[in-house]
């Protein structure tokens, strides 16, 4: 009975590491995501990509796999969707739940745009390492080494090359339909 024990956790200990998203996987999976919404809205592409590896750790955390969020988006006052809580800088904080990845991915967009972001806009598309730091400055997040993390995701994984604008045109609305 012991032994079948064991080779029944082995196996389903298995099968959920199977599960975890590789960041390589993450960034093959949401890169054209990541540009789409940077031909929409102006944010570097390798700085979406960056914060969803980072925030979601690679798509694998739980509020990623359960609410679909994956900016540690928080639910404010003015939000009016579904929400979820979760442990963070404090117990249980109120966190925004999405339908679809997709959907994540379009708020933190759109919630890029509050005016206290405003400086950021001025920046380069190129400029990464600005969005970085601006980042921070403006209060996305607490870790004081946000923009160094956020700026060795993109160059070890050279996401900076998603930030070129191209010439093809893009069909960013295929991208909102199940993901």
């Amino acid at each position: 009975m012991a032994n079948r024990l064991i080779i029944i956790l082995f196996f389903w200990t298995s099968l959920v590491a199977a599960q975890d998203m590789s960041r390589a996987e993450y960034i093959s999976k949401y890169k054209d995501l990541a540009v789409a919404e940077m031909h929409q809205y102006g944010i570097p592409a390798s700085i979406t990509l960056a914060q969803g590896v980072l925030e979601s750790g690679n798509g694998n955390s739980e509020l990623a796999r359960k609410s679909k969020n994956h900016f540690g988006i928080k639910c404010h006052s003015s939000w009016k969707g579904k929400k979820v809580y979760h442990d963070d800088d404090e117990a249980q904080e109120c966190f925004r739940k999405y339908p679809t990845v997709a959907a994540s991915y379009r708020d933190h967009s759109v919630f890029l745009q509050k005016a206290r972001y405003a400086n950021l806009f001025e920046l380069a598309i190129t400029d990464y390492k600005g969005w970085a730091k601006g980042l921070k400055k403006a209060g996305y997040a607490t870790n004081p080494k946000y923009p160094e993390l956020l700026i060795k995701i993109i160059e070890d994984n050279q996401l900076q090359h998603y930030d070129k604008p191209t010439d093809a045109p893009f069909m960013a609305k295929r991208w909102y339909h199940g993901m």
